[in-house]
């Protein structure tokens, strides 16, 4: 690492024990520069780095395999999640595609049966393929795990709250169940973010994040990430990272950078604004069924109420009219609630997973999770809820 790197890093090890969570979202992992005192990260906009001598450098050869940008961006997501090593990849997939490289031919992967499509597409359609095999089930009683557990069985995937059905996975159960059988435990934290919960505190080996969402913030950047603790772990998943090639580039890393400064601020206005409109879908004539952790009669409410600081933005619910065309009226209405794939910028989106975000998963396996044609996703934003309150009023009817 170039002397850079190793001031940032000495810097932050030396205040991390006593940083709250908004001062770790402004400080971690940066430092002012110190050829300029510049006190935002450098955007190194370098493909290469010049050395003294073949192999006498600064700790940077290649900007594939290491960008001070991206070193400082990977410190502080390592520092959100409470983690050792942060990893950024050029999205999402890139970072998953990252995890599942560390299995082989004859491997199994148990994973949730609600999740991202996106992730449903690249294990049964990429490396179902090569040999890999993916078991898929309901993951709110972790029994059910623990009985697919075979010899075979290499990873656990899990998402919490699941996209877009907003089922709570028990990650300390799962955690000790993955322990205990010697597999490894990834959990895709893209809903709560780091402010909401921490899994690397409750068991699991692997933290992902699709960073394009709230991470970023701002709907302006393309990235996915993951967090370990483990040294060879991180070591591994780095030798794919360089070896593959699924890196961001510095301006992306910039942008993150900047956006993780608000997160914690951005974060409490999403969570309240995802409050008062779940209380108003659920009082609202119209409206069939609202999926928000946050309500005691939600599934597994208390587990998200012991393992989650808040409950976030994210909301799915039914019409009472339980028809594709009633939810495409009440989409094709909405004003502020943009319809658009993706989630968890400042401003609020709507989408329809069976068609969009989900449309890779068939129709059988998307209706036995609940991803029915009439369903609606909700990405509440940041702006005046009233606002957005006036907006569902006119589109629902």
């Amino acid at each position: 690492m170039c002397i850079f790197g190793i001031l940032i890093q000495t810097r932050f090890n030396q205040k991390q024990s006593y940083m709250k969570f908004g001062t770790k979202a402004i400080h971690a992992g940066v430092s002012p520069d110190p050829s300029t005192g510049a006190i935002m990260t450098p955007i190194f906009q370098t493909s290469t780095y010049v050395q003294r001598s073949p192999g006498d450098h600064q700790g940077y050869e290649y900007s594939r395999t290491h960008n001070p940008t991206r070193t400082a961006l990977q410190q502080a997501l390592a520092a959100l999640e409470n983690g050792q090593h942060g990893l950024c990849f050029s999205s999402g997939l890139g970072a998953i595609d990252a995890v599942v490289k560390l299995l082989k031919p004859g491997d199994e992967v148990i994973s949730t049966n609600d999740l991202y499509g996106g992730t449903y597409r690249i294990f049964t359609k990429i490396f179902a393929q090569y040999g890999i095999k993916f078991k898929f089930v309901s993951m709110d009683d972790v029994s059910a795990v623990e009985a697919l557990i075979t010899p075979a069985t290499k990873l656990i995937w899990a998402e919490t709250p699941t996209n877009p059905m907003m089922n709570i996975i028990d990650i300390k159960a799962l955690g000790k169940i993955a322990k205990k059988h010697q597999v490894l435990f990834a959990v895709d934290n893209t809903f709560a973010t780091p402010y909401i919960q921490n899994p690397l505190d409750m068991g699991a080996d692997i933290v992902m994040h699709s960073v394009t969402k709230y991470l970023g913030g701002h709907s302006d950047v393309v990235m996915g990430a993951l967090v370990v603790n483990d040294d060879m772990l991180h070591q591994q998943l780095a030798f794919i990272q360089n070896s593959c090639g699924a890196t961001p580039g510095p301006q992306d890393c910039f942008l993150v950078l900047r956006g993780l400064k608000t997160l914690h601020i951005r974060m409490e206005r999403h969570c309240q604004n995802g409050k008062s409109i779940a209380g108003y879908l659920k009082n609202h004539p119209k409206v069939a069924k609202v999926y928000w952790p946050g309500f005691e009669d939600h599934p597994n409410h208390d587990i998200a109420r012991a393992q989650m600081r808040d409950f976030g933005g994210m909301i799915s619910f039914t019409l009472k009219d339980d028809s594709l065309a009633a939810a495409k009226s009440v989409l094709e209405k909405l004003e502020l609630f943009s319809l658009a794939e993706s989630l968890g910028g400042v401003e609020s989106l709507s989408g329809h997973p069976a068609s969009m975000t989900h449309a890779s998963i068939p129709k059988e396996e998307r209706e036995k999770t609940g991803v029915t044609d009439s369903l609606i996703r909700l990405s509440v934003g940041i702006e005046d809820v009233e606002d957005l309150i006036d907006d569902l009023r006119k589109a629902i009817g």
